[in-house]
């Protein structure tokens, strides 16, 4: 089971290529095959998920259980896999990132590459900015609110 967590400033080659921190790398699962699903992730500021494919695989199990007669089940699953593509890493362990993903994030020469527990988010930096900026809610509420956290 792959585990991430932290964060890294990383540059985005003219490809698109960005390295996966080695502190990221290091918690791969080997059943991952170094090979990571990207897509688009499901916030309104645009950011990319990149699954491992160990994790990704868990995750298709829980979209097969959607209700395909549903119109939002759908949706959701079209917009998802729309945007899916298998990505293995390159000898200098970087991810390619699809020129879609990249039109539709704006990433250009920098990314801010953050663990998300079973995937790895990857994130223009000034989006990702505007959109912690963007919070109402303090992280000591969220975080009493989510975990039931006392004197938080």
């Amino acid at each position: 089971m792959s585990f991430f967590k932290g964060s890294e400033l990383y540059s985005v080659d003219a490809k698109g290529r960005v390295s996966l921190p080695a502190k990221m790398r290091k918690n791969l699962a080997p059943e991952a095959n170094d090979t990571f699903v990207v897509t688009r992730g499901p916030d309104d500021e645009p950011c990319i998920y990149a699954y491992p494919l160990d994790e990704w695989r868990k995750f298709e199990e829980s979209l097969k259980a959607l209700n395909q007669f549903q119109e939002r089940d759908r949706f959701f699953v079209r917009t998802l896999l729309l945007w899916a593509d298998e990505i293995t890493l390159d000898n200098q362990a970087r991810i390619s990132i699809p020129k879609g993903l990249v039109d539709f994030t704006g990433i250009d020469k920098t990314a801010l590459i953050i663990g998300a527990i079973d995937h790895v988010e990857i994130w223009k930096p000034e989006t990702f900015d505007n959109y912690l900026n963007g919070r109402t809610e303090s992280y000591a509420n969220v975080a009493q609110s989510v975990m039931g956290l006392r004197g938080a």
